[in-house]
């Protein structure tokens, strides 16, 4: 039971100086909710206040995104990881779960794979993700599935060209509901924190990154949440693919949302996400 409260922003220096924001809010056991590409935390805002009743929330800006520093180097899933990693630390989090959303799901495994024998993780969320976008195999619902490497640099292309326009169409793409105006316009602002060069740098090693074996491999409970959107058309098929090659997950199907599931159902997010945390 929560019997105080905590709400800070601050930012961890990571061992190659780069800067990163994070977020904490609520005590109790801890959730570590990490972003998309381009996202940040404020992602999380629908999440944030009902989970901090119970648990301790923490949210980061992954380098180079939201209010994290914009350095040259670094922009790797591999090395996303180890910042989740080096912030775990520094927080001194014990039993926590590790939530990755999108991009995210790719840095959430990587965590594990670098750290398979971490005793700090309780349990991990794969939220709307693919473990490897340029996989050919059928499950894979990404649009560069197959090795689509000229639909990777056509669309790096599309958004060099101009970024605002691209990040709208984004945007637009990850909702199963149309957005207001207002929604549109804070959505596109945080993505456009993320420097372009920074966004393909990071973005060709996701599509590139193949951790589909590390499924296999991951020891704790893990909870997986589909949906389809433009972004996964398929999202839910995929989603449950994706849970049968874990040994312990379970599944949570999403069909009245899109790619932001927990942003435009938060309250079957929350609750989805909370029960399976005090079953383990």
């Amino acid at each position: 039971m929560r019997t105080t409260s905590r709400s800070a922003a601050d930012y961890l220096e990571t061992k190659d100086g780069a800067k990163v924001c994070y977020e904490e809010h609520g005590v109790g056991q801890p959730i570590l909710l990490v972003h998309g590409w381009m996202c940040s935390s404020r992602f999380w805002q629908k999440n944030i206040p009902e989970l901090a009743h119970e648990f301790r929330v923490v949210t980061i800006d992954l380098r180079g995104h939201g209010n994290s520093s914009k350095g040259l180097t670094g922009h790797s899933v591999a090395q996303y990881g180890r910042d989740v990693r080096q912030l775990i630390e520094h927080l001194r989090l014990q039993d926590a779960v590790l939530v990755g959303w999108s991009l995210g799901g790719p840095v959430v495994l990587s965590y594990c794979q670098q750290y398979a024998e971490d005793s700090r993780l309780k349990a991990l969320g794969l939220v709307d993700a693919t473990p490897f976008p340029f996989s050919p195999a059928q499950w894979n619902s990404h649009t560069l599935r197959n090795y689509n490497y000229d639909g990777m640099h056509a669309m790096f292309a599309d958004y060099s060209s101009d970024p605002r326009k691209f990040a709208a169409r984004f945007t637009a793409r990850m909702f199963k509901e149309k957005l207001s105006n207002a929604e549109m316009d804070w959505v596109v602002a945080e993505l456009l924190k993320t420097p372009t060069w920074i966004a393909e740098a990071v973005y060709s090693d996701y599509a590139m990154s193949d951790f589909t074996d590390v499924l296999r491999s991951i020891k704790v409970p893990v909870v997986v949440f589909g949906a389809n959107s433009d972004i996964f058309p398929h999202g839910i098929a995929m989603g449950k693919a994706i849970a049968g090659q874990a040994p312990h997950a379970t599944f949570i199907p999403f069909d009245d949302a899109g790619h932001m599931l927990f942003y435009e159902q938060p309250q079957k997010f929350n609750a989805a996400l909370a029960a399976f945390i005090k079953a383990l």
